[in-house]
C-alpha cells in the first residue's frame, strides 16, 4: 500500500503552513528550460539557488519543472524566487485538490489532475495524481506529484524547435501543458472503453460472481473521472474567455480547441458510465434468468418423479394384503407402471 498523509495532519495549523498532504513522494527533481525563438538552454538536477541564478540571466521564457513534492524547503525557496503566495504553496503541497483556476494578478494558478492505470493487488486500478501550473509574464512553473505526466512531448518539442512553442510566449507553453494533460485522458478513455467491451462480452457469454466486483470498480472509476472532468471543463472555459492579461488573443483559439476536446471526453465518459450502470441490470437479469431455468428443470424432474414416488410409497406400506403382492411378476408390474407414468409425464411436458 502507498503511504499517504491525510488532511488531519494540518489540524490546528495556521493558513499557509506548508505540509505535504497525499502520497509520499521523493525529493524534488528541479529542471529548467530557458528559451526564446533562436536559443534554448536546459538545466537539470538544480537547487533553489541555481534557479535564482538562472532567472537573473534569462531574456526569454523560462519553464521550471519540479517533479516530486517531498521537500517543502526547496518548494518554499522556489516560491520566494517567483513571489508566490503562501496559500498557493499550501495548495501545491495538498495533492487532493480538485481542478481549479485562481487569478493572483501577476500570475495564474492552475490545478489539474491526470489518471493512470496501475497494477494494485493483482488488479488494474485508475490512480489520480495532481499537477499544479503557474503562469507568469515570462515564466511557467509546473509541480508534479509523481512522474512526468505526459510533459515529455512538450519538452521534446521545445528542444527540437518544431511548431509554434519556441516562437510564442509563456501563455502558449501553458496551453501546451494543459493540452498534454487533456490528451492523456483519451488514453484513459480508450482503456476504460476496452475494459467495458471485455466485460460486455463476458456478460453475454456466462456471467460469473467476480464480474460484479469488476462492474462496481468501473462505476467507481467512472465517477472519479466525472468528478475531475467537470471542474476541468470550467478551468479551461475560464482560460479561453481571455479574462487574464497574461493570455494573448492568439492563444485563446488553441484553448478553445482544448475545451472542445474536454467536452468530447466528458460526453464519452457519461456514455460509458451509463453503459456500466446498464451492465449491473444485465448481470442481475442474467443471474435471475439462469436461476429460473435451473428451477424449471428441478421442477420438471420433481414433477415427473412424483407419481413414481407415489406408487413406490403405496407398495411400501406394511399391509398384509396389497393388490398384486402375491404375483411372481408383481415387482416388474410395479416398475413398469412407474416407467409408463414417468414417460407419459415427460411426453406431456415436452408437448407443452
Amino acid at each position: 500500500m502507498t503511504s499517504r498523509k491525510k488532511r488531519s495532519a494540518k489540524t490546528g495549523l495556521a493558513p499557509g503552513t506548508l505540509v505535504h498532504i497525499g502520497r509520499e513522494t521523493s525529493t524534488p527533481l528541479v529542471s529548467v528550460l530557458d528559451y526564446d525563438t533562436n536559443h534554448i538552454r536546459e538545466f537539470t538536477d538544480l537547487t533553489a539557488a541555481d534557479v535564482t541564478d538562472i532567472i537573473k540571466t534569462t531574456h526569454g521564457t523560462i519553464w521550471v519543472n519540479i517533479q516530486g513534492l517531498g521537500n517543502t524547503a526547496i518548494l518554499e525557496q522556489i516560491g520566494a524566487c517567483f513571489g508566490l503566495h503562501s496559500l498557493v504553496l499550501e495548495d501545491i503541497l495538498n495533492t487532493e485538490q480538485r481542478p481549479k483556476l485562481e487569478d493572483y494578478g501577476q500570475y495564474l494558478y492552475i490545478v489539474l489532475r491526470t489518471f493512470e492505470y496501475k497494477n494494485r493487488e493483482a488488479k488494474e486500478k485508475a490512480e489520480s495524481t495532481q499537477i499544479s501550473l503557474i503562469l507568469g509574464q515570462n515564466f511557467v512553473l509546473s509541480f508534479l506529484e509523481t512522474g512526468e505526466s505526459g510533459f515529455r512531448s512538450v519538452r521534446e518539442g521545445l528542444l527540437s524547435g518544431k511548431g509554434l512553442i519556441r516562437k510564442s510566449g509563456a501563455d502558449f507553453l501553458i496551453y501546451s501543458l494543459i493540452d498534454a494533460v487533456v490528451d492523456s485522458y483519451f488514453i484513459i478513455l480508450e482503456q476504460f472503453d476496452e475494459k467495458t467491451g471485455m466485460l460486455e462480452a463476458e456478460l453475454a457469454d456466462r456471467p460469473k460472481p467476480d464480474i460484479l466486483h469488476i462492474i462496481y470498480d468501473l462505476k467507481r472509476e467512472g465517477t472519479l473521472l466525472k468528478r475531475t472532468l467537470w471542474p476541468l471543463r470550467e478551468v479551461i472555459s475560464s482560460l479561453q474567455r481571455g479574462d487574464s492579461a497574461l493570455l494573448n488573443r492568439s492563444t485563446l483559439v488553441y484553448l478553445r480547441d482544448v475545451y472542445d476536446h474536454t467536452i468530447h471526453i466528458i460526453e464519452s465518459i457519461e456514455s460509458l458510465r451509463d453503459l456500466t450502470a446498464g451492465m449491473l441490470d444485465i448481470y442481475v437479469s442474467s443471474i435471475s434468468y439462469r436461476i429460473s431455468k435451473e428451477m424449471k428443470v428441478l421442477t420438471l424432474v420433481t414433477t415427473i418423479f412424483m407419481p413414481m414416488t407415489l406408487i413406490a410409497s403405496i407398495y411400501g406400506m406394511n399391509f398384509e394384503h396389497l393388490p398384486g403382492s402375491g404375483l411372481e411378476s408383481g415387482f416388474y408390474i410395479a416398475l413398469g407402471a412407474m416407467a409408463v407414468t414417468g414417460l407419459a409425464m415427460l411426453a406431456f411436458f415436452s408437448r407443452r
